[in-house]
């Protein structure tokens, strides 16, 4: 299959690294300095250029701030049977696009970023296809995403925003939080450490993909619990409440072994 990539960021890199071994793959992206270290590859840094590869498949991996942006300036030089697809983590505007192109499309969403997850190990990571789709884009990226051996999961474009405003939110606002109030220490304790390398990179993310995520409608309720229960726990802080506590950590132990 032709495939073009669109945006040669971590995410689309590691992507036409994974396909171009077996399709035939085009990255592009508007500064050719970043398409110097990909192989097996044609590189295109002018966007009338993607006429003469004429894909077949179009995924876009531009910065989720661009990507109705990117799809518009392509879509003169597709053709009318090319599946247009993005791997958005929020989906919002998205499901409207696609109906108003016309074209067939495909959505999914690699649950997982360079950032912080072992590329040669992809076992423990999941991903997510968007049940209103093309079934021929549908069955690439299934196929595709069980040879990387990821955890499938089928979402409609509503299920997967309510789902990542869950797994997305609660750890974007307590890394914020921890943030916010942390400061350098000499002598930081394992636990701090830790804590500090997810807040790295966590802000290394775009602002404009944290900026969706929490604004996503499904997103406040779940940092309304965040916040009621640090208020909860303040409280027993502060009357130094031993049994209240231990009963606050039996709490929060049973929800991460999800007994």
């Amino acid at each position: 299959m032709r495939i073009l990539i669109m945006g040669a960021g971590k995410m689309g890199t590691f992507l036409t690294d994974a396909l171009c071994l077996n399709h035939e793959v085009a990255l592009y992206d508007r500064d050719p300095s970043r398409l110097r270290f990909v192989f097996n590859t044609q590189r295109l840094s002018q966007v009338e250029e993607i006429q003469y590869f004429q894909p077949e498949l179009l995924i876009n991996a531009v910065t989720i701030k661009y990507t109705i942006e990117a799809f518009e300036s392509a879509m003169r030089f597709l053709l009318k049977n090319c599946i247009i697809s993005d791997i958005a983590s929020v989906k919002t505007g998205l499901p409207e696009y696609y109906a108003k192109t016309g074209m067939r499309f495909v959505s999914t969403h690699p649950m997982f970023g360079p950032t912080f997850a072992n590329l040669d190990n992809l076992s423990n990571q999941n991903a997510v296809i968007i049940k209103e789709g093309d079934e021929e884009g549908k069955k690439f990226f299934l196929d595709f995403y069980k040879s990387l051996h990821l955890n499938i999961f089928e979402y409609t474009f509503q299920g997967h925003d309510e789902t990542t405003a869950y797994s997305l939110s609660v750890p974007f606002a307590t890394t914020l939080a921890f943030s916010s109030a942390t400061k350098r220490i000499n002598a930081p304790g394992t636990t701090f450490k830790k804590h500090m390398e997810i807040a790295h990179g966590f802000l290394n993310e775009d602002s404009f993909l944290i900026s969706e995520v929490l604004f996503n409608p499904f997103s406040a309720s779940h940092i309304k619990e965040i916040r009621d229960n640090m208020t909860e726990l303040l409280d027993i802080v502060e009357k130094k409440d031993k049994d209240r506590l231990d009963e606050f950590v039996k709490k929060a132990k049973k929800n991460v072994e999800g007994e």
